[in-house]
């Protein structure tokens, strides 16, 4: 079996945060996806190791900031590749607070979307999440940032935590 066929897919590159009693984390996701229209729902799958898993564990909301193609390897790795228990990855980064308290990342984002916690469904190594919609954005004109891009231009490598991970 090829799972690189699995790279196939489309997907985006994203940070996905949230916040909930005092504390507030965003990381890399690359697994975000529309699941209804009405209700606008969707849904986002989060390692459960990550510290954003267990902020979402305690959570009523969480964003995805769409990050365009222009984002530095420097801010995807802030948010990809280093813990939110040793810094606070969005001190010094453009946030903004959504309309349920949620922080929204807007550094390097095209758009954004606010969505309340709905449900979520245990995945083995990963916690799918689903949010139905309560605000959403465009932020800038300029093209997110696909998957494909992220690994066939900028050379971005995924992570042993994320999804999409193939090991050796």
């Amino acid at each position: 079996m090829d799972k690189t066929a699995l790279h196939t897919l489309s997907y985006g590159v994203c940070i996905v945060s949230a916040g909930a009693v005092g504390r507030r984390n965003g990381q890399i996701c690359n697994t975000v996806f529309q699941v209804t229209s009405e209700p606008a729902t969707v849904a986002i799958s989060i390692n459960k190791l990550n510290l954003t898993h267990e902020i979402l564990g305690m959570a009523t909301h969480f964003s995805v900031s769409v990050l365009g193609e222009e984002t530095p390897m420097t801010f995807i790795g802030r948010f990809g590749f280093r813990t939110g228990r040793d810094f606070d990855k969005m001190e010094g980064v453009g946030v903004r607070t959504g309309v349920s308290g949620c922080p929204v990342v807007t550094d390097n984002a095209v758009a954004f979307l606010e969505c309340r916690l709905m449900s979520s469904f245990d995945c083995g190594t990963h916690t799918v999440f689903l949010g139905e919609l309560e605000d959403a954005s465009i932020l800038s004109g300029g093209a997110p940032m696909t998957y494909a891009y992220y690994h066939q231009v900028k050379k971005g490598k995924s992570p042993d935590r994320a999804p999409t991970f193939i090991g050796k």
